[in-house]
């Protein structure tokens, strides 16, 4: 499947506010292709030849009902520094994956959150937890597996997560204060 900014759905489009399905597994032949197309498109977009020349906007995830298919298929890099400035990438394509515990502590990220399906600009935080468990099965390692994920991770993945149950980020927004500081929440 081409994956460019021209063939993800919008939010302007009904069919993102749809739930998707649970995928069998083992996965289908086309289903492992489209987790594959996904993790492409997000590996290729950080790359800025690439995004450029096939016309992808930079990304962190991408869930399939983003390209109109309703099924729990997501692909997420996500690159970060540990303590000592090491870079630590985080990579999976999941299946079916569900948030199985999450931390009562609340995080954001100070400069807001994106989307590939929200082409306007939506300020405020998006509160969201510090810590999620996942568990799910991950065509890269081809098992089923558990993500304890803290900060950015955590984050990105309750965003894609959510796009299963048709929720997106704003919707979290205050419309009263966007600002509003959060007591006691890991800011990023």
């Amino acid at each position: 499947m081409i994956i460019n900014n021209d063939t993800i759905i919008k939010d302007d489009n009904p069919v993102i506010r749809e739930k998707s399905e649970e995928v069998p597994l083992p996965l289908s032949e086309e289903d492992k292709q489209l987790l594959r197309d996904m993790f492409q498109y997000v590996k290729d977009s950080t790359v800025p030849e690439l995004a450029e020349a096939r016309n992808l906007r930079p990304a962190v995830g991408i869930s399939a009902i983003q390209l109109g298919v309703k099924k729990q298929l997501t692909a997420v890099i996500v690159k970060e520094e540990d303590s000592a400035g090491n870079e630590k990438v985080y990579q999976y394509m999941l299946a079916n994956p569900k948030i199985v515990s999450a931390s009562v502590q609340p995080a954001y990220l100070e400069c807001g959150e994106g989307c590939l399906s929200v082409p306007e600009e939506h300020q405020g935080y998006v509160v969201r937890h510090a810590r999620v468990t996942v568990k799910g099965y991950d065509l890269l390692t081809d098992s089923n597996i558990t993500i304890r994920a803290r900060g950015y991770l955590a984050i990105v993945l309750q965003h894609e997560l959510e796009h299963f149950k048709g929720v997106l980020f704003y919707d979290h927004i205050s419309k009263k204060d966007p600002f509003a500081k959060v007591p006691g929440a890991m800011v990023i």
